[in-house]
């Protein structure tokens, strides 16, 4: 399904986009800048989530770390025996 809509651009807009498109392909061209768009937003707000859980989470992983370590420490030096 498509819908029509109208929409302002400014001319030099207009113009970068009939240099690199064939005429009565402006439509098609605007629906994939839009998508490449928001599919680039997308990644980057999903990298901004993963890289803030990771920070939260590393002060609780440190302190695993820290629990466990003495315990495997221990384990290892029997194994070496």
């Amino acid at each position: 399904m498509h819908r029509q809509i109208n929409i302002t651009l400014p001319d030099e807009t207009i113009e970068l986009i009939d240099q690199v498109i064939e005429k009565g392909d402006r439509s098609r061209f605007i629906n994939e800048a839009v998508q490449y768009y928001i599919a680039q937003k997308a990644l980057v707000n999903l990298r901004e989530q993963l890289k803030e859980g990771a920070i939260q989470r590393a002060e609780r992983d440190l302190g695993l770390v820290e629990e466990w370590f003495d315990l495997e420490e221990e384990l290892w030096h029997k194994n070496e025996k």
